[in-house]
């Protein structure tokens, strides 16, 4: 009886492992600035701040990584954006008139690549600050709407 159920414990958690190595993995480049384009934010400390993100939105999905592995197993997907416009808000407009106005925007252009290069999904959006959010940091308060809104696009995507 002890072996049966040692025997079954142990196909259980080899299926676990098993299952978790076969989950793609995304890779969350740094996001860069179009020209001209003046956000005065630091881009490596968004991309700390997404990583995190995705993974709490995309984790059950896919492996989430800040740098490629150095031995890809499986299905590597790149994700990279370049933010192309940048309004910083207005902090009295959001105060005297509020409902949602006067937020924190801006308009990024993102893709996710296979590993041989190609294209799997292209967008372009604009994200605003979430109505509550408040304070800036050095990477401001767009980070949780960036990785929400790419999170919603991945999943309608059904990348796999």
């Amino acid at each position: 009886m002890k072996k049966c159920l040692l025997l079954t414990i142990g196909l259980a958690l080899s299926a676990i492992a098993l299952s978790a190595q076969g989950k793609p993995v995304i890779v969350v480049q740094v996001f860069t600035t179009a020209s001209g384009v003046d956000l005065p934010y630091d881009m490596k400390l968004m991309q700390t701040q997404l990583v995190p993100e995705f993974k709490v939105m995309l984790g059950r999905e896919f492996d989430i990584v800040a740098e490629p592995p150095t031995t890809p197993q499986g299905t590597v997907y790149t994700l990279d954006g370049e933010i192309t416009g940048w309004r910083p808000g207005n902090a009295a407009k959001r105060l005297l008139v509020g409902l949602g106005s006067g937020r924190e925007a801006s308009d990024i252009q993102y893709r996710v690549t296979d590993g041989s290069g190609t294209k799997v999904l292209e967008r372009m959006e604009t994200i605003r600050t979430n109505f509550y959010s408040q304070g800036a940091g050095s990477s401001g308060t767009l980070a949780h709407p960036i990785a929400q809104k790419i999170a919603d696009r991945i999943k309608d995507a059904k990348l796999k």
